[in-house]
């Protein structure tokens, strides 16, 4: 999943949030409030099983589920019981068999030359397609299309919808033997012939000839452009059917086009689930209420905003507690929740709500 990254704020402060004609905080304070999990469908439950979870989520007031791949049994369920399902697909990161075998030409590369069809970056399954070729939209739209159609199925949530991590959250580092003050060749995406045709057509120029890559604003806009096209694209087929759409997005603005050229305060929505994943980067729970004032700011409060929480970071309930009221308190209209719930878990959830 894609829950990975963020950093030190550059604050835009409370008194912006707080500044009347902004407005923020009394819009999202008239927003119903609503809570999200992330769950990956288990084979092993019977159908009992899963209708016990999940009247327990909707007991404790949890409103949607995002389920990782379609299992009509999970979904049948959850909708059952009254919660919102969501299908949660992975975007540009794409493992699929067909397209391996069929368009090997469709993968990222890196700027040191390295495909991810047959060397992907960091970890095997990190098999990125590039979002500025159409036949990878449209590849992409054909799946969101057909699994509009599956029964049980009431939105979509994009994950993994973004460009490879330049560089990654500071946690991650040791993991994988690196020092990451830089964006490094082997992590830079994409140089495919795609993307240098499209830039030196709009700019003159071969981004393989710039010398300063990290530094020259119109390549890092080319790319937040690619993806964001992709995303409104697959949001117009979503709305086309009276249905939501939404997507799980790295935990600030600045943050996200940073390290993955993401750049989701522009996407036509419904609502965002920014990761704030504190433990990645090496903060502590007040910087959860930040990330989140920075992503209601970046919005100007137009949609709704659900704090993505990583359950894992927690040592114990009243951190997890402290985690909530600092996204709620910052103009958040909810949690999202990714990891192993417990029941106290949520009963906190549903008191603060």
């Amino acid at each position: 999943m894609d829950r990975r990254d963020s950093l030190k704020l550059m604050g835009m402060g409370a008194v912006a949030l707080a500044d009347p004609q902004i407005g923020l905080t009394a819009v999202a304070a008239q927003r119903p409030v609503r809570n999200w999990i992330w769950i990956r469908p288990d084979d092993k439950q019977t159908d009992a099983q899963r209708r016990d979870l999940f009247r327990m989520y909707k007991r404790y007031g949890i409103y949607g589920v995002f389920i990782e791949w379609y299992h009509e049994a999970t979904f049948k369920a959850a909708a059952n019981a009254g919660l919102s399902t969501h299908l949660w697909m992975w975007t540009t990161n794409r493992r699929d068999q067909w397209i391996r075998d069929n368009h090997p030409e469709w993968y990222a590369i890196s700027r040191s030359g390295k495909s991810c069809f047959d060397q992907p970056p960091y970890v095997e399954y990190y098999r990125w397609v590039c979002p500025s070729r159409k036949e990878v939209g449209d590849y992409l739209e054909q799946f969101v299309r057909d699994h509009l159609k599956k029964p049980y199925v009431q939105g979509i949530h994009l994950d993994y919808v973004r460009f490879c991590d330049v560089i990654l959250p500071v946690e991650l580092w040791p993991t994988y033997n690196l020092v990451q003050t830089e964006e490094m060749p082997d992590y830079d995406f994409c140089y495919c012939e795609v993307c240098r045709s499209k830039y030196k057509t709009l700019y003159g120029k071969d981004p393989k000839d710039i010398a300063y890559p990290s530094d020259q604003y119109s390549w890092r806009k080319f790319r937040y452009d690619a993806v964001t096209q992709l995303v409104n694209r697959l949001a117009k087929v979503v709305h086309a059917q009276k249905k939501p759409i939404t997507a799980a997005v790295f935990p600030t603005p600045e943050i996200a086009q940073r390290i993955v050229r993401q750049d989701w305060t522009r996407w036509n929505l419904d609502a965002f689930c920014p990761m704030v994943y504190h433990s990645f980067y090496l903060e502590p729970e007040r910087w959860i209420g930040e990330a989140v004032e920075q992503g209601v700011f970046g919005l100007r409060d137009a949609k709704p905003l659900y704090a993505g929480l990583y359950l894992p970071a927690f040592a114990n309930d009243n951190a997890f507690e402290m985690g909530v009221r600092y996204a709620r308190r910052n103009g958040a209209s909810g949690i999202s929740l990714f990891g192993d719930v417990t029941e106290s878990q949520l009963k906190i959830l549903a008191a603060l709500k």
